[in-house]
């Protein structure tokens, strides 16, 4: 489990295709030898397994299905990532509960300054939408934020500039992909409707 406060932002210092899946080699400002094999680390808000820890850095492997469904399998050598280590009990939630499961994905459609903040809006691809609720939460890569206003298939965003300055979300540009997690009690919710 992750709050959706990001702690480092990571570059990907190497892309290789394993036999099995394809392995990122993700440079951190954090200690590494405090990383444990087999920890969960969120990258971009997707949560994936350090298979391996290296000098400055710890390696991944990501799956067909996650390249598939999420901006992961856009990563090339350089790229910047937000990264958060999984939650302990007794931490501060700063955020919301995240899974590091990520729902689909979200097409930046605007990003206009409002003051020293900007107002980033965003189209969720459908059915996703449904579950985007007005002041409720939701996480784009990795980053716990809360929803200003919906309007069909598109919300918007108030990015405050520290969040700006301190995630990559002060370098998105219209046209860009971002991974969405809705919030999970709306995702329960929808689904006890279903059922009930």
């Amino acid at each position: 489990m992750f709050t959706g406060i990001v702690t480092d932002i990571g570059r990907v210092r190497a892309v290789r295709q394993t036999e099995r899946d394809r392995r990122y080699e993700i440079e951190t400002a954090w200690n590494v030898s405090g990383i444990d094999l087999g920890a969960s680390i969120s990258h971009a808000g997707c949560c994936l397994t350090v298979v391996e820890r290296l000098d400055g850095a710890f390696a991944v492997e990501v799956s067909g299905e996650t390249l598939d469904k999420t901006t992961l399998g856009r990563w090339e050598t350089g790229d910047r990532v937000n990264l958060e280590r999984a939650a302990k009990l007794g931490d501060e939630m700063g955020g919301h509960v995240v899974s590091g499961h990520v729902d689909g994905l979200g097409t930046v459609v605007s990003i206009e300054p409002v003051g020293g903040s900007h107002k980033v809006v965003v189209e969720a691809p459908e059915p996703l939408h449904r579950y985007i609720a007005a002041k409720g939460s939701i996480t784009v890569d990795g980053v716990s934020l809360t929803v200003n206003a919906v309007d069909g298939r598109r919300f918007d965003l108030n990015i405050i500039p520290h969040t700006w300055d301190a995630t990559t979300l002060g370098t998105l540009k219209v046209g860009d992909p971002v991974n969405l997690e809705i919030d999970m009690l709306a995702r329960y919710l929808a689904r006890w409707q279903e059922t009930a």
